[in-house]
C-alpha cells in the first residue's frame, strides 16, 4: 500500500511571524502544520535509512549516513527487550526469567510516544553530505479538505527488498533508538509506531526540536547532548541557554580525564589533575583551556576564523562531524602517540640536547624530549600549540584525508575505555593516518626546547621567550605553522593556506 492517511495538525501563532527566518543559515520558514500517522516500524526504518551499520556499507556510502545522531546499540537492545516482555520482566536476567512465578511479570511493551521525523520536500531539495533524495524516492503529500492529508510513498517501498537510490526520503529527528529496537524478524511485521512528521524542516529547526524534546525539559547530561545531536554544537541560538558552552566545558574535562587514565594515552598519569605545586606536568586547567581554544571551540563567531574540529569539519562545507566521544578522544590520543614516537626516533639537535640535560636517570620508558622539564610539550604553551595547529589542519583539510569517512561500528561514550581502544584500532586502519604520520614527522623536527634549556644560544632563547605572555599562544601557533609550511611533506601546502587564512604569514 502506497497511501497512508494522516491527520494534519496546524500549529502557528501570529507572534511566530516575528521569528527571524533565514535559509542561508539553515533557518528557512517552516510549514505552519505537521502530520500525525502510524506506519509499520520496519517500513519506517527503510524510508528513514536506518539500517544495520557495518564498516563495509559505510565506506560504500550507505544511506545510514543521513542519520543525524549517533546510535547507542545497547539502548536499542534494552528497548527491544521491553517491547517483547514489558517491564519489569525485560530487566530480569535470563536465569531469573526462567524462575517459576516470574512469568507474571510479563507486560505489554507499548511505545505510545511518537517518532519525530522530517520528510524531505521535493520543492526544497536539501542536500546531506552532497546527496539528495532521488526524484522517484520522494514522499508526496496531498493535503485534502479540512484536517486530513494523504502520504504517497515511493513505488514498491512496501516490499522487503526496497531501498532508496540515494538519500532516504525521511530523516529521524527524535526516536531512532525506539525505531532501531525493532529488528528484522517477522514478529514485528505488523508492529506500528506513531509518527509526527514535519515536511521540509531546515536543520536548525530539527536541532531546536531535539533540544526542546530531550534536553531542556529533563536536563539530560550535557556532554551526552554533545554526542547525540552534533548540530547542537554549532547553533548560535543555543548560546542564550549556555548550551554549547556547557557542552564544550564538560567535554573538555572528559577528554582530559581520558588522556590521563587511558592506558594507550601518551599522557597516561602525566597531567597534573589537581593542580598540585611542584609537579612538572601541565595542569588539568591548562589542558581544558587549550581544548576549549582548539578542538572544542565554537565553529563561528567573533574572532573565529577556524572553528573546532569536534563542532564541524570545514566551515565552508557546512557539515557536522558526527564523531562520538570515544572517537574524539581517540583522535587526540592517536596524534599524541604519533608525535611521541616520531620524537623518540628523532636525532635532531634539540631532542638530543634535552636528553643530555636530563641524563639517564630520567623516568624509565619516558623520553625527556616529550616529557621532560625542558620540553615545550610539557608546558601550557606547547600543548596549546600542538592542539591548535593539529585542529587547524584537521578542520581545513580533514575532508581531503577522509576524516568524515572515519566511523566506528558502535556508539562509544567519552568515559568508555573499551570504546576508546576500539576507536584507536579503527583509526589506525584509516587512510587519514598517512597524512597524520607526515604531519607528526614535521612537528617532531620543530625545536621544542623551552627558554630555560641550558646551552641555548641567545638568539634561540629570545625566540623561545616570545612564547610566553599574552601573545605567546598566537606566536607558537604561527611558528609551528611556518615550520610545517616550509617543509616538504603533504602538510606544507595546507599549513601555508591556514597561515594565510589566519593572517599570520605576514608577521
Amino acid at each position: 500500500m502506497r497511501e497512508i492517511p494522516a491527520l494534519k495538525v496546524r500549529q502557528w501563532l501570529p507572534e511566530w511571524e516575528e521569528v527571524r527566518f533565514d535559509g542561508s543559515i539553515r533557518r528557512r520558514k517552516p510549514p505552519q502544520h505537521f502530520y500525525l500517522f502510524s506506519i509499520s516500524a520496519r517500513r519506517l526504518r527503510a524510508l528513514s535509512g536506518i539500517q544495520r551499520r557495518t564498516d563495509t556499507n559505510r565506506r560504500m556510502g550507505s544511506t545510514e549516513k543521513g542519520i543525524q545522531r549517533r546510535h547507542d546499540q545497547r539502548r536499542s537492545q534494552e528497548i527491544r527487550g521491553y517491547i517483547r516482555y514489558g517491564f519489569p520482566y525485560a530487566t530480569f536476567s535470563q536465569r531469573d526469567q526462567m524462575r517459576f512465578g516470574n512469568e507474571d511479570s510479563r507486560m505489554p511493551g507499548w511505545l505510545p510516544t511518537a517518532i519525530v521525523v522530517n520528510i524531505f520536500d521535493p520543492d526544497h531539495p536539501d542536500v546531506r553530505r552532497g546527496r539528495k533524495v532521488a526524484k522517484e524516492d520522494h514522499i508526496r503529500i496531498e493535503d485534502g479538505d479540512g484536517q486530513f492529508a494523504t502520504l504517497l510513498l515511493p513505488d514498491r517501498s512496501e516490499t522487503p527488498t526496497w531501498s532508496p537510490r540515494e538519500l532516504p526520503p525521511m530523516e529521524v529527528i527524535d526516536g531512532q533508538h525506539r525505531l532501531w529496537a525493532v529488528d528484522d524478524s517477522k514478529d514485528f511485521e505488523d508492529f506500528e509506531l506513531p509518527v509526527v512528521a514535519f515536511s521540509g524542516l531546515d536543520l536548525t529547526w530539527q536541532a531546536y526540536l531535539f533540544y526542546t524534546i530531550n534536553i531542556r525539559p529533563v536536563k539530560i547530561n550535557t556532554s551526552l547532548a554533545f554526542d547525540l545531536y552534533p548540530l547542537l554544537r554549532t547553533e548560535k541560538w543555543l548560546e542564550h541557554e549556555r548550551g554549547p558552552k556547557v557542552y564544550r566545558e564538560t567535554r573538555a574535562q572528559e577528554v582530559v580525564e581520558a588522556l590521563y587514565t587511558h592506558p594507550d594515552s601518551p599522557w597516561l598519569n602525566h597531567i597534573n589533575m589537581l593542580g598540585e605545586p611542584g609537579r612538572a606536568m601541565v595542569r588539568q586547567s591548562a589542558w581544558i583551556r587549550s581544548l576549549l581554544a582548539s578542538y572544542i571551540k565554537p565553529t563561528s563567531g567573533r574572532g573565529t576564523s577556524i572553528g573546532g574540529l569536534f563542532g564541524s569539519i570545514g566551515p565552508a562545507k557546512g557539515d557536522v562531524l558526527e564523531w562520538h566521544g570515544a572517537q574524539q578522544i581517540a583522535y587526540i590520543i592517536y596524534l599524541g602517540d604519533e608525535l611521541r614516537d616520531a620524537i623518540s626516533n628523532e636525532p635532531s639537535e634539540w631532542a638530543e640536547s634535552i636528553r643530555e640535560q636530563e641524563g639517564p636517570s630520567f623516568t624509565s620508558g619516558h623520553d625527556p624530549a616529550f616529557y621532560g622539564r625542558y620540553s615545550l610539550l610539557n608546558t601550557d604553551q606547547g600543548i596549546r600549540g600542538f592542539l591548535s595547529v593539529t585542529n587547524d589542519l584537521s578542520v581545513e583539510f580533514g575532508d581531503e584525508f577522509g576524516l568524515q569517512e572515519w566511523v566506528t561500528e558502535e556508539f562509544g561514550s567519552a568515559d568508555d575505555p573499551e570504546a576508546i581502544t576500539s576507536s584507536l584500532q579503527s583509526l589506525a586502519e584509516h587512510r587519514s593516518t598517512t597524512f597524520i604520520g607526515e604531519l607528526m614527522e614535521d612537528l617532531a623536527q620543530f625545536d621544542w626546547r623551552t627558554a630555560s634549556t641550558p646551552g641555548l644560544s641567545e638568539q634561540d632563547r629570545t625566540l623561545k621567550l616570545t612564547f610566553r605572555g599574552s601573545g605567546g599562544y598566537r606566536e607558537i601557533r604561527r611558528r609551528l605553522l611556518l615550520h610545517i609550511a616550509n617543509g616538504t611533506s603533504y602538510a606544507s601546502e595546507p599549513a601555508a593556506a591556514v597561515l594565510e587564512k589566519l593572517g599570520l604569514n605576514a608577521d
